[in-house]
């Protein structure tokens, strides 16, 4: 089945991202609108693992503090800001 913005599963994601915390909510959100869905399945299924994760692990993932030990979400992170804030990412 072809994902859409409007599957049921989609909505679900987008309910996923807003995590109560901004600087997570100007991460997550815009890459789910503008880049999950031109993804690879294996990619789109590490977006859905890493939306498990709690946000005082996502947090310093993003802000480049620390670095997950998951492979899988190290790739997630490193793709989503890449993506999203390409001209202040720094690999």
């Amino acid at each position: 089945m072809i994902e859409t913005k409007e599957s049921l599963s989609f909505k679900r994601l987008k309910m996923q991202c807003r995590r109560g915390m901004l600087e997570l909510d100007v991460l997550l959100e815009p890459f789910l609108a503008d880049v999950y869905l031109t993804l690879e399945e294996e990619d789109k299924q590490r977006f859905t693992r890493l939306l498990a994760c709690e946000d005082q692990d996502l947090f310093p993932w993003f802000m480049q503090s620390a670095e997950p030990e998951d492979p899988d979400h190290a790739r997630i992170v490193n793709i989503i800001l890449s993506r999203v804030q390409p001209e202040n990412y720094r690999a």
